[in-house]
């Protein structure tokens, strides 16, 4: 990427988040978001945990990078305003989108994926997000709408955890048709997917199914299956409250090094999310 003034970057993206009208557009209550000229998003996936630390961005982008994989173009928008990841996981720390003709561009992952994110947008990517309700609300309109997407297949969107504001917009300004659950094999694990799949109830969005993260580990000595948090409770949870159970996802050191070091996209094992891939192509066939 070519050297650019930050500061005259800064002034143009400030500009295209247009900070001033989304604010009093949000304090107006809920509205559909529109893509703007030009961008063709054909679905719109959520992935969402009932709590934080359980790895939902890593699956956000597992998701991508399969379904890069199969050929479908890909976008990410990352909604975890005040608490960001994605970009650093594709090799994007410390870059910048750019805003050409109030139209944010944003950045492409060396396999193509689109991505849009606050840390973009931020001067330092370690600056905080001190933006209060009706900002996070404008600035997620502006994500959506006024982001050139261009044409995408799907648009994965990497909610913040639980069940907040910008949660509640997603859900409710965005054409939002699945959400993936994102949980661990913890104690608490039922009623926290309960309150992610209780929203769901109420805003009407479907849920494709859940995901359990950090299941289990390969031994480094004898290449045996540890369970660091106890058995899986993926079966038993998605039964009790009756969705599909998709992966069981491991501990990977060497991915979450791949996540630091910004080479997730290539270090990502094939069918690592292959069951949730495979629920969401089941859906775009009906469609079909």
């Amino acid at each position: 990427m070519p050297d650019i003034d930050k500061e005259a970057l800064r002034r143009e993206v400030d500009a295209a988040l247009g900070h001033n009208r989304a604010a009093g557009q949000a304090q107006q209550g809920p509205q559909r978001f529109v893509p703007g000229p030009g961008t063709t998003i054909k679905h719109v996936i959520g992935v969402v945990s009932g709590k934080g630390g359980v790895g939902k961005s890593l699956v956000t982008g597992a998701l991508a990078v399969s379904l890069s994989r199969t050929g479908r173009k890909v976008g990410i928008l990352d909604a975890d305003i005040t608490g960001p990841s994605v970009p650093r996981m594709f090799g994007m720390g410390g870059r910048h989108a750019r805003a050409v003709n109030e139209r944010i561009v944003p950045l492409v992952s060396k396999g193509g994926i689109k991505v849009m994110s606050t840390n973009l947008v931020l001067e330092n990517e370690t600056d905080p997000v001190l933006w209060r309700g009706p900002m996070l609300m404008g600035a997620l309109r502006q994500f959506f709408e006024d982001t050139d997407w261009g044409e995408i297949d799907y648009l994965l969107v990497d909610m913040p955890p639980g069940t907040g504001d910008v949660a509640l917009t997603v859900f409710q300004s965005l054409p939002v048709e699945g959400i993936v659950i994102v949980s661990s094999p913890q104690d608490l694990v039922q009623m926290v997917v309960g309150k992610a799949l209780n929203m769901a109830a109420m805003m009407d969005v479907p849920v494709v199914g859940l995901v359990e993260n950090m299941s289990w580990l390969s031994c480094p000595h004898c290449g045996g299956r540890v369970e660091p948090f106890g058995p899986s409770r993926l079966a038993e949870t998605a039964e009790h409250i009756g969705i599909a159970a998709l992966d069981e996802l491991p501990i990977d050191p060497a991915l979450a090094a791949a996540c630091d070091a910004g080479t997730f996209e290539k270090a990502l094992p094939e069918g690592f999310v292959a069951k949730a891939i495979d629920q969401i192509l089941a859906h775009e066939e009906l469609e079909g």
